[in-house]
């Protein structure tokens, strides 16, 4: 796993490009973290998340289907079809109880990297 550490993010290599499905997902582990990385190439943007579905608590949002809403990227999981943005996280079904984690995409070549913010307790876990 390659990471490096630029001012508040650190970034790890998570695939390549051509692993991940066109208009698809799939899932990426960072320590104990399971997270969903998304390809939309009709819009030619990457997103990622937390895998885990804040309602029913299955690492199932990488599986989801993705789509627009108003123009927004958004997941719905496949188990409940609750809809998060794929921009901030936030239920799309209007449930403000629950929303998805978002990471930080980068390019570089045919690598796809995730940031995961410093602060958070994964990283001083890691290190």
């Amino acid at each position: 796993m390659s990471v490096n550490s630029t001012q508040n993010i650190t970034w790890f290599k998570a695939c390549e490009k051509e692993e991940v499905p066109d208009n698809g997902g799939v899932c990426v582990k960072y320590g104990e973290e399971q997270i969903a990385l998304f390809h939309f190439t009709r819009r030619n943007e990457w997103f990622a998340s937390q895998n885990l579905c804040p309602h029913r608590q299955q690492m199932a949002i990488s599986r989801g289907m993705i789509g627009s809403q108003g123009g927004e990227p958004k997941v719905a999981c496949p188990f409940h079809k609750k809809t998060f943005s794929l921009i901030d996280g936030r239920c799309l079904t209007g449930d403000d109880t629950c929303g998805l984690k978002i990471y930080p995409v980068k390019l570089e070549g045919s690598q796809v990297y995730i940031g995961i913010h410093n602060d958070e307790a994964l990283v001083e876990a890691l290190a």
